[in-house]
C-alpha cells in the first residue's frame, strides 16, 4: 500500500480533481471545496516505523504467507533483510545479532511450522541470554480458538509462553508501537533473553489515520538500566576475596556480553589474580595475557580456595561447581557478580552474592580495592605458571604436524596462526572434537571474537552465527565446522553466496559423527555415525557460485584460509580429516551412557 494520502474508495490524493471557478480558484465551479482525506497507514508499515524508532535496521527471516509483504515494505523502508533457508538458522543469526550488539536481534517467520523452526532458536537464546525477539505471523484468533481447522493453525503465543522470558501478541494496529516496546525491554532488560511477539495475519492489512499512528508508536527510553549492586555485598565479597591465598576469576560469556572491557581488565590486572575465561569470554583480555589460567584449567579449577565468577554460570560447562573437577568437597568460597537473583546457590552455596549489572559491580570491587590491595601469593602464580608451560610445550609438537591426512591438532594449528595474525576475525565453531580442541587451541586476542554453541551445546548455530557476524559488524569471519554440526545448516551457504559475506567456512571432514571408521554389526547398512566416505563438501560452495578448496594437510589449509580471507570472496574449504582421528563425545563422552548389557 502506498503510504501517500489514500481515501476510502482506494484512489490517492492525484487521482482527485475538481473544476475551480475562474473568479476563486480554490472554490469549485460546480460545489463546496473537498477536504482532502487523512493519510492512512496501516500493521504493516507500524511494524517497520516501530522497529525503525527503536533503531533496529535488520530483520533476519523466512519470508511466506503471511509475512511476506512485511519484508518487502520493511526493504523499501531502508532496512536490511536478510532471508534465509530455513527459520532456525535465521533465528539463530538474530539471537547473535542480539548478543553482539546487545539490542534484539529480529527474526520473523511464517505461521505455525515456520514459527516452531524459530522457536528452537528463541529457547536457545533464552538459554544463553541473548536478546532476540520472533515476530511470526499467526493464524486468527476466532478460527484457532475454535480449532475449525485454518491454514497452519496453531496457539503459537500458549506454545511460545514456556520457552521465552515473555510473549505478545497484538489484535489491534494501533497497539502495535506499545507492543513492540514492550518487547524490546523485555528482551534486554535484567538478563537478557528471547521474545515473542504474535501478529495475526489480519493485523496487518488494518488501517488508521498516519498521524494517530505515529503517535502510537513508543521510542523505548534506558530499555536495560545500570543496576547497582548494594554496598554491603561489595564489603562482603571483598573481604572474602582478601582472605583467599589460591583466588581465581571465571569470565563467562555474560562478562563479554556486559561490554565492560576496560573494566574487567582493570579489575583482573589490579588484583593480580589469575583468570580463566569460559570460551565465548575468550578475548575478553588476550588468552595470552601473562594471568591467564587457560592452559592450566583443571590446575586452578581443583586447587583455587575463592573463585569469583562474573558472568558465568555453575551449570553443566563448570561441572555444576562440584565433583572432582573442584577438588575436595568444601574446599573453596564462591563469589558471583550476576544480574539474576535467583541465579544465587543453584548448585552450591554462594557465600558473597553480588547482584547486579556487570559493569556497576566490577566497577564497584574496584572502588572498594583501594591502592594498598595485595597482589595472590608467588606460590600460587608460580605454581600457574610452570603447569601452563609444561601443558603448552606438550601441545606445541602436535600443533606443528603436516601430515596427511590431518589430525585434528595439526590442523586447529594452522587455523591458530590465521587468528593470531588476524585479531580482529570472528571465530565461529562448533562440532565435537572440533570444537572442544579448538576451545583450548586457538588462542582469542580480542572480546567477542569468539562465538559457539554456548550453554546448550547444541550443534546448527554455525552458518547463522556467521552470516550475523558478518553482517552486524563487516568483519571477516572464519566458521570451524566438524563435518557433522555443518550438516545442521549446510544449506545456508547459498545464503552466504547470495549476499556475497566475508564468510570462510572450514569443515573438518573425518567422514562421520566422532569418526569415520564406525560398522554395522549386521553389515545391512552404514553405522549411524558413519557418512558418505571422502565427501567433498567444497563442491556445495562452488554450485552456489562460492570458491570451494579441498586441502589435505596443515600447510595447504594455512594457505587455503589466508587467500580466502584476504579475498572476502564466501569460501567453503573441504580439510580432509583422518577417519580415526576423534573421540566419542570430545569432552562430553561422561555425559554419553553406554549399555552394560551382552546380547548373545
Amino acid at each position: 500500500m502506498d503510504r501517500s494520502t489514500v481515501t476510502d474508495n482506494g484512489l490517492s490524493a492525484s487521482d482527485v480533481t475538481t473544476s475551480t471557478s475562474p473568479d476563486n480558484p480554490t472554490t469549485p465551479a460546480n460545489g463546496p471545496v473537498m477536504t482532502p482525506e487523512p493519510e492512512l497507514t496501516d500493521g504493516f508499515h507500524l511494524v517497520i516505523d516501530a522497529l525503525k524508532l527503536n533503531d533496529i535496521t535488520t530483520i533476519y527471516g523466512v519470508p511466506g504467507i503471511p509475512i511476506t509483504d512485511l519484508g518487502r515494505l520493511a526493504q523499501a523502508a531502508g532496512m536490511r533483510v536478510i532471508s534465509f533457508r530455513h527459520e532456525q538458522h535465521a533465528g539463530n543469526a538474530a539471537a547473535i545479532a542480539g548478543y553482539l550488539t546487545k539490542k534484539p536481534g529480529i527474526c520473523l517467520t511464517v505461521s505455525a511450522p515456520g514459527f516452531l523452526n524459530g522457536l528452537t532458536a528463541l529457547a536457545n537464546a533464552t538459554t544463553n541470554c541473548f536478546p532476540m525477539i520472533l515476530i511470526s505471523g499467526s493464524s486468527e484468533r476466532e478460527i484457532v480458538d475454535l480449532q475449525q481447522g485454518d491454514y497452519e493453525e496453531m496457539d503459537q503465543l500458549a506454545i511460545a509462553k514456556p520457552l521465552c522470558k515473555a510473549a505478545f501478541r497484538v489484535l489491534h494496529a494501533a497497539d502495535i508501537g506499545i507492543a513492540v516496546a514492550r518487547a524490546i525491554r523485555a528482551a534486554v532488560s535484567g538478563r537478557p533473553g528471547g521474545v515473542y511477539l504474535d501478529l495475526p495475519a489480519k493485523l496487518f492489512s488494518q488501517v488508521m489515520e498516519a498521524e494517530a499512528g505515529a503517535k502510537s508508536l513508543v521510542k523505548v527510553i534506558d530499555a536495560a538500566p545500570a543496576q547497582l549492586p548494594a554496598p554491603s555485598a561489595i564489603a562482603r565479597a571483598l573481604d572474602v576475596l582478601k582472605s583467599a591465598k589460591r583466588p581465581l576469576i571465571v569470565l563467562g560469556k555474560g562478562a563479554a556480553y556486559a561490554q565492560a572491557d576496560e573494566a574487567i581488565r582493570t579489575l583482573v590486572e589490579t588484583s593480580g589474580i589469575p583468570y580463566v575465561p569460559m570460551s565465548m569470554a575468550k578475548g575478553l583480555l588476550p588468552d595470552t595475557h601473562a594471568q591467564s589460567a587457560g592452559a592450566a584449567r583443571s590446575l586452578v579449577l581443583k586447587d583455587a580456595d575463592v573463585v569469583l565468577l562474573i558472568g558465568a554460570r555453575l551449570n553443566w560447562l563448570l561441572s555444576h561447581g562440584k565433583g572432582k573437577t573442584w577438588g575436595a568437597p568444601g574446599s573453596k568460597k564462591f563469589i558471583q557478580i550476576d544480574i539474576e537473583p535467583k541465579e544465587m546457590d543453584s548448585n552450591v552455596e554462594i557465600v558473597a552474592p553480588v547482584v547486579g549489572d556487570i559493569e556497576s559491580c566490577v566497577e564497584a570491587l574496584l572502588k572498594g580495592m583501594g591502592k594498598d590491595w595485595a597482589a595472590p601469593p608467588a606460590a600460587w602464580t608460580d605454581a600457574i605458571t610452570a603447569k601452563k608451560e609444561e601443558n603448552l610445550s606438550k601441545m606445541a609438537g602436535k600443533l606443528r604436524k603436516n601430515a596427511a591426512p590431518m589430525d585434528f591438532h595439526g590442523a586447529l594449528g594452522a587455523l591458530r596462526t590465521v587468528i593470531k595474525e588476524r585479531p580482529d576475525a570472528i571465530l565461529v565453531n562448533e562440532g565435537a572434537n572440533t570444537l572442544d580442541l579448538a576451545r583450548g587451541i586457538i588462542d582469542m586476542y580480542q572480546p567477542r571474537k569468539r562465538l559457539d554453541v554456548g550453554t546448550w551445546g547444541i550443534m546448527g548455530i554455525g552458518m547463522g552465527f556467521a552470516v550475523a557476524a558478518a553482517v552486524e559488524t563487516g568483519k571477516p569471519v572464519l566458521a570451524v565446522e566438524g563435518d557433522s554440526a555443518f550438516g545442521f545448516s549446510g544449506m545456508e551457504v547459498e545464503t552466504i553466496c547470495r549476499y556475497d559475506l566475508p564468510v570462510c567456512i572450514v569443515v573438518f571432514n573425518n567422514n562421520g559423527i566422532y569418526r569415520g571408521t564406525d560398522t554395522d554389526p549386521t553389515g545391512r547398512d552404514p553405522a549411524t555415525t558413519v557418512f558418505v566416505k571422502d565427501s567433498r563438501y567444497d563442491k556445495m560452495m562452488e554450485a552456489f557460485g562460492g570458491v570451494g578448496v579441498n586441502v589435505t594437510t596443515p600447510d595447504e589449509l594455512l594457505r587455503a584460509v589466508n587467500t580466502a580471507m584476504d579475498s572476502g570472496k564466501p569460501t567453503l574449504i573441504n580439510a580432509v580429516i583422518d577417519p580415526q582421528a576423534g573421540t566419542e563425545s570430545g569432552n562430553i563422552g561422561s555425559l554419553n551412557p553406554q549399555s552394560v548389557v551382552k546380547k548373545k
